[in-house]
């Protein structure tokens, strides 16, 4: 069983100090997130992506923000998301909307936690529309007091091979920071 984030430190997912580091609605723009898009936050946690990303695609523009620990849709929900934000639980082998249903997906900090990494990027495939784009954001495999253990971390070639398997596109891997590095691909 993968490891799971433990909802008891869901304040660490907000802090001022994350917000800094990884910039989220820099991020999500300079990936290409735009206004009207409908977005898929996976892994969502309390919003860290999402409330940035609802920002991002506007009134015109819906998230979904998918999760499968009811705890972590629970604390975005305490924090009265925005309107055009919709939480969803999902499975790990399942996320609950219909195929080619959204322009964009995010998976931040999680792909590391599922059990079958090609099936569940398989599943992400089919939500996407036709060209669209999945970003990865991950923590990179090196040794750190902070984030997940080293031996649960995935390689940026690891993660490629993935999306590679499950059927995606145009793959490009980036360092984001020290500890983070950003993978985007594209559903062909």
């Amino acid at each position: 069983m993968a490891h799971k984030y433990d909802p008891k430190h869901i304040d660490r997912l907000l802090s001022e100090e994350r917000n800094k580091d990884i910039a989220p609605l820099k991020l999500l723009k300079d990936a290409g997130l735009k206004e009207g898009d409908l977005f898929a936050d996976i892994g969502c946690g309390p919003g860290f992506f999402t409330v940035p990303a609802a920002e991002a695609v506007g009134k015109t523009g819906r998230v979904f923000a998918v999760d499968f620990q009811e705890e972590m849709l629970t604390e975005l929900k305490k924090r009265t998301p925005p309107e055009n934000v919709i939480p969803l639980k999902s499975t790990e082998s399942h996320i609950p909307l219909a195929e080619a249903t959204v322009d964009f997906a995010l998976l931040a900090y999680m792909l590391h936690e599922t059990q079958d990494k090609t099936a569940f990027l398989k599943d992400v495939k089919r939500i996407l529309k036709n060209k669209s784009t999945v970003l990865i954001v991950d923590w990179k495999k090196i040794k750190e007091e902070h984030g997940p253990p080293v031996e649960e971390r995935l390689t940026e070639d690891e993660v490629s091979s993935f999306l590679k398997d499950a059927g995606f596109e145009n793959i490009k891997a980036m360092s984001l920071n020290q500890s983070h590095y950003k993978i985007a691909a594209i559903k062909v």
